[in-house]
């Protein structure tokens, strides 16, 4: 409910509660909560389906598309033809 039209109850209620007004309210709110709790629970479930697809996607592309790991030269300022060095990068080689 908007918070203008609970006010506008509230107000109504102080002034001269009406028979039957508070009928069916204990439903309505029960109601409400089992819309809540059901829609919860079906979020979850999409939550759980997406996590699955994209887990199972990630994996699958890993597998058809991965090339194989290759170990990488470790680089060191100490070593005779670093990549990086400055020596190396001026040289025409």
């Amino acid at each position: 409910m908007d918070e203008d039209v609970m006010d506008n109850l509230l107000m109504q209620m102080k002034r001269s509660p009406q028979a039957g007004m508070l009928d069916g309210l204990d439903d309505r709110v029960m109601t409400a909560l089992a819309m809540r709790q059901r829609e919860t629970r079906e979020s979850r479930k999409f939550i759980a389906l997406a996590a699955v697809v994209s887990l199972g996607g990630g994996a699958f592309a890993g597998i058809a598309m991965g090339e194989p790991a290759v170990a990488v030269q470790p680089l060191s300022p100490f070593a005779p033809a670093a990549m990086l060095s400055p020596s190396s990068l001026l040289d025409a080689r």
